[in-house]
């Protein structure tokens, strides 16, 4: 058995200007080429080998995604990998940032793009820590997608081929650091083609189907929102209709549902679609209904080997770890559905997807030791140095 060495010193303010050099890159979904040409210059520069995938030509986006392999000291030992997206659900051109008491925020003007750049920048700082130290490690991957906030995109068009790590962590959630997702959703979207009749308003609306009528009939007999303690739906875009004056007769409706249970989905599914089929034949139009698989749920052991790594290296790094689960989505759900193992981790961001986003120092500081042990647990009873 390896010897458990200390942990790694991190450069403290080194992992916060990183962090404030990764948000200041504006990289909204689909164009992700600048934050992606800071990355391969600096892993280039850590001795890493960076390939792209054709992810973003498929998406339609100016950027693949980054898959980048540094051997470490001992290339025959077992490779880990980490991932974060690169993409932020908003731009974040002009951003400036504001920091309080510790804390780093946008000025309000624009979201700060800590999820997920708190992530790669812990992973930066993990890695450059480990190297100065001259500690021995095994391989290290580092996965960089794109298009993740749409909905996984990036993830569900990665060329695995490129990977070659079976084991890894993403650093995704509002969490602190030391929190261990062990749960994740499955996720399917249904998108509604309701058809009714058009008619004249002025002269003849009692010839009229309004399918406008049939989605808003629909959605009020629907359970959405928190359904139970295991699901959740929503029906997010209602689009129709031409004219004041004309009775619509086509709307297009777009739901999600999310559950921990693959049978509490389907229940959820069912009940949503057979709520617009009925309000359709009440008032005599049509409805189809498409199902889109977004990702499928994930559920690992506490007391699984990969969950143990995650715990041993959190009391490492000096973290009290907790479990969690999410109903969010990360890559974590596309990587396990191709048969890697893998985990979300909380990186500490807060309000997300908000110009309130923010995120502590303490948190970034605290990514980064988390990375490193992460990286001497998942190596420690590895003799194949």
């Amino acid at each position: 058995m390896a010897t458990r060495e200390a942990t790694v010193p991190v450069a403290e303010e080194r992992v916060v200007e990183t962090f404030l050099t990764l948000a200041r890159l504006d990289g909204p979904s689909g164009a992700e080429r600048d934050v992606a040409t800071y990355l391969e210059h600096a892993l280039t520069g850590l001795g890493f080998t960076v390939r792209y995938d054709g992810a973003g030509a498929a998406l339609g986006g100016n950027c693949g995604n980054m898959v980048a392999w540094w051997e470490g000291t001992r290339p025959a030992a077992t490779p880990l990998f980490f991932s974060a997206h690169m993409d932020t659900v908003l731009p974040t051109a002009g951003l400036r940032p504001v920091i309080r008491d510790g804390t780093i925020y946008s000025d309000g003007t624009t979201i700060l793009g800590a999820d997920d750049r708190a992530a790669i920048a812990a992973y930066l700082e993990g890695v450059r820590a480990i190297q100065t130290s001259r500690r021995p490690c095994g391989p290290i991957e580092l996965i960089f997608t794109v298009n993740e906030q749409p909905g996984l995109l990036g993830s569900r068009h990665l060329d695995f081929s490129l990977v070659r790590s079976r084991a890894g962590f993403v650093f995704d959630s509002s969490g602190d650091v030391g929190q261990i997702i062990t749960r994740g959703p499955y996720s399917t979207r249904l998108r509604w083609r309701i058809a009714g009749k058009p008619a004249h308003l002025g002269l003849a609306p009692e010839d009229g189907v309004s399918a406008i009528l049939i989605a808003g009939e629909a959605v009020t007999a629907m359970r959405l929102g928190r359904v139970d303690d295991q699901t959740v739906a929503n029906v997010g875009t209602i689009r129709g209709g031409r004219l004041a004056s004309i009775i619509p007769d086509e709307v297009d409706m777009v739901g999600e549902v999310r559950s921990f249970s693959a049978e509490g989905l389907r229940v959820q599914l069912d009940a949503m679609a057979a709520a617009v089929d009925t309000a359709a034949r009440r008032r005599g139009g049509t409805a189809e209904v498409t199902l889109e698989k977004k990702y499928l749920g994930w559920d690992l052991p506490h007391d699984s080997p990969h969950v143990e790594v995650a715990v041993r290296a959190a009391r490492r790094a000096g973290l009290t770890p907790y479990f969690a689960e999410t109903l969010g989505g990360a890559d974590t759900n596309i990587f396990i559905e191709h048969g890697l193992t893998c985990l979300t981790l909380g990186n500490g961001f807060r309000k997300i997807h908000s110009f309130e986003e923010h995120v502590s120092a303490a948190n970034l500081v605290a990514a980064a030791r988390y990375v490193i042990g992460l990286v001497q647990e998942f190596g420690a009873d590895d003799d194949r140095a």
